[in-house]
């Protein structure tokens, strides 16, 4: 079955836009409809200069919403030549920059003052919508439906504020973004039955998705590096130790005896890691050294001509 307000896909056979007097004509079981649209002025200016492509019509919240996909230009991605910026994810801390810039604070907008600011905001929503599940009434499911995607939106909102600041400064100072490939963390972390909630919780897929396609917009290099003991090894020396992690947020190498935030010290490796696997990735291909493969292929055609 289909809802009564589900999405409805548009394309050109089925719409089409009138940029001078800002109107788009859409398509209907009816007919034709001619409409006006308005949005923020960066959409506006995508809608008059860019591609587009397909549409969705959807119905949110007692508004008509016309989401258009437009084909941005890919500029070429520089070279980081000053290195890479780490950002180390987290659930006590969202993201601790290698810059030791720790996220959401000070260095963002907005009324989320940090990460304790966050967790309170979470925690008194989960109550709210455990009192008023609780209760059951026709008032409490109404306050529960106005309430609904409040964190969500919250959440994606600081989520995108942390890819800015991050894709500026690299932007700013010529490096490259690091992060972490956390595909299955969910599945390798063990979490105490009270921490469960806290880590499905989590999502720290979004970040990296922001981060991702706001650097290729900027032209900014992007690495996802493999996130094994980045919280327990030292950047210079390469002491790797579960020992170095004396408590949860400090980090003491057993051995140079190095001391700092232990996110700060996880999003430098992170850092140290971008650059070795970019290093790795962008290397060009040296066809006259000694290669196993080419001896094989070149030992089977010899003998296959042979024969």
């Amino acid at each position: 079955m289909f809802r009564p307000y589900g999405a409805v896909p548009y394309d050109a056979r089925l719409m089409s836009w009138n940029r001078d007097a800002r109107t788009v004509s859409l398509w209907t079981p009816t007919g034709r409809v001619t409409v006006p649209y308005t949005g923020r002025p960066d959409d506006l200016k995508a809608i008059d200069t860019l591609p587009l492509g397909e549409a969705d019509l959807i119905y949110r919240r007692g508004v008509w919403l016309l989401q258009v996909a437009v084909t941005l230009p890919k500029p070429a991605v520089r070279e980081p030549v000053n290195g890479f910026v780490g950002l180390d994810q987290g659930v006590a801390n969202l993201a601790v920059t290698s810059d030791g810039a720790v996220l959401p604070g000070p260095a963002l907008p907005g009324p989320i003052r940090g990460n304790g600011h966050v967790r309170s905001l979470r925690e008194r929503r989960h109550r709210q919508r455990r009192r008023l599940q609780k209760k059951g009434t026709p008032a409490a499911r109404r306050v529960l439906r106005r309430l609904s995607g409040r964190e969500h939106r919250m959440m994606t909102d600081v989520n995108h504020q942390i890819s800015n600041h991050v894709v500026r400064e690299a932007e700013r100072t010529d490096r490259g973004i690091a992060l972490e490939d956390l595909q299955g963390i969910r599945g390798r972390v063990r979490a105490h039955r009270l921490q469960r909630r806290t880590l499905h919780g989590w999502a720290f897929a979004q970040p990296i998705e922001f981060t991702r396609y706001k650097a290729a917009r900027a032209g900014v290099a992007f690495h996802l590096v493999d996130p094994a003991y980045t919280s327990q090894a030292r950047p210079d020396c390469g002491c790797v130790s579960r020992a170095n992690r004396p408590a949860r947020g400090r980090f003491v190498c057993t051995g140079c005896g190095l001391a700092g935030h232990a996110d700060h010290i996880a999003a430098c490796n992170i850092a140290v890691r971008g650059v070795a696997g970019w290093a790795a990735v962008n290397q060009p291909h040296a066809t006259g050294l000694p290669s196993a493969r080419r001896d094989r292929e070149s030992k089977s055609s010899a003998s296959a001509g042979g024969s």
